[in-house]
């Protein structure tokens, strides 16, 4: 078979994989399972054999992404049911999550509603304004814009260092910077994450998509400098992931899953803001960290999550969100570059997911599976960090990409 022929199979390969998974498996799974007709909202957790607990907590993250999941689906695919569960999650982070004195969202509720942790984590707000940005374009809802600007001016108001650059990490309701600054269990204490500024900036593109705002745009590009100055280490073009207040590296752990996904996301955030000197500066740092991530993909075909630096030994199983972000990672690494090596790279992934990842009885991905494919049980299906944000997103990237 020529070059050009096989190379349109793969990124044809690729366009009906991502359709298929989209249209009938992911969406349906969370139609049918996740929404909470008792108590309002979405249930907080769906186990692996698809039992919702109606008693667990509501977490601002699982909303928002399931808010900016719906409305991005429903905005490319132009379906008014999709519509109406994008509806749902606004009213609802809207009605519950909302701090109307302070200002910004709170990090969790209750089953039925009432708030439960009030802390104001900035990871969890960039993804509201990611969600609400992405229904702006869906609904042309005026409130829901205004709200995402307010919480961008929150976020700079009370998080932005303005000494020594860079986001801190979490407040409490009123805004005190907190002592258990951590995400997760899984995180170290820091004051300053790869992790909240990554998705700061892909929740500051979304809104600078639809408010041309001045200082909007400098703060992405303020940000684009951060990862190149602090954040990417020029030696091998990993990420750093923990760092204190004055920038000072706290960690010495690779995560090839935050790599690829910053590879793309980066770049994109300087094409839409259409500076034409990072866009090339990041095309080079795209290729770059998805040539980096290439040894972490496993004899399987599957990319690991983390592994020390220096060390050859791959993390134990096999995380969904980060096979999804690889296939965009890698995929976006083969548009810019023309290296067949990353196209093949996507491809092998996507045959992993399909032979391991997706549960085929019983829709959605397993959250976790072994360096080999089994499923290894005990995980949420849906829950506090399992949502329909990454691996749909993977969708509608690769429908958006090979169509072109």
């Amino acid at each position: 078979m020529p070059i050009s022929s096989n190379i349109n199979k793969l990124e044809n390969d690729l366009s009906i994989f991502a359709v298929q998974q989209l249209k009938e498996n992911i969406i349906p799974f969370w139609l049918k399972n996740s929404i909470d007709y008792n108590n309002g909202g979405f249930y907080g957790r769906i186990d692996e054999d698809n039992r919702a607990d109606e008693n667990s907590d509501k977490g601002l993250i699982l909303n928002a992404r399931i808010l900016w999941t719906f409305s991005a689906v429903s905005r490319i695919l132009n379906h008014p049911e999709y519509t109406n569960i994008a509806e749902r999650a606004y009213d609802y982070i809207l009605k519950y999550f909302y701090d109307s004195s302070n200002k910004g969202f709170y990090w969790k509720l209750d089953y039925k509603g009432n708030l439960k942790d009030t802390k104001k984590q900035i990871y969890a707000l960039a993804f509201v304004i990611y969600a609400l940005s992405e229904y702006y374009q869906l609904s042309g809802n005026k409130d829901c814009l205004k709200k995402a600007i307010e919480t961008f001016e929150i976020i700079e108001q009370h998080s932005f260092d303005n000494k020594l650059n860079g986001y801190l990490e979490a407040f409490s309701k009123d805004w005190k910077l907190i002592e258990d600054l951590r995400l997760s269990d899984k995180d170290m204490n820091e004051k300053k994450t790869m992790n909240t500024h990554l998705h700061i900036l892909e929740a500051y593109t979304n809104l600078y998509r639809v408010y041309k705002n001045d200082q909007l745009r400098e703060k992405i590009k303020n940000l684009l400098n951060v990862f190149s100055k602090y954040i990417i280490n020029k030696s091998d073009y990993h990420y750093e992931l923990f760092f204190d207040e004055y920038w000072n590296v706290k960690s010495d752990k690779i995560s090839y899953g935050h790599d690829i996904e910053g590879s793309w996301l980066m770049l994109e955030a300087a094409y839409v803001i259409g500076d034409k000197d990072l866009i090339v500066k990041y095309k080079e740092i795209a290729v770059a960290m998805a040539n980096a991530c290439l040894p972490g993909i496993n004899p399987s075909g599957a990319l690991s999550h983390d592994v020390e630096r220096g060390k050859s030994v791959f993390s134990k199983d096999v995380e969904w969100w980060v096979e999804a972000e690889a296939v965009v990672g890698f995929y976006n690494a083969y548009q810019v570059s023309g290296k067949t090596d990353f196209l093949l790279s996507a491809n092998k992934i996507t045959t992993f997911i399909t032979d391991y990842v997706v549960d085929h009885k019983k829709g959605e991905w397993n959250n976790l599976v072994s360096i080999t494919g089994e499923l290894v049980r005990g995980h949420d299906k849906a829950g506090f960090w399992k949502c329909p944000y990454h691996n749909a997103r993977m969708c509608l990237e690769l429908m958006s990409r090979t169509s072109k």
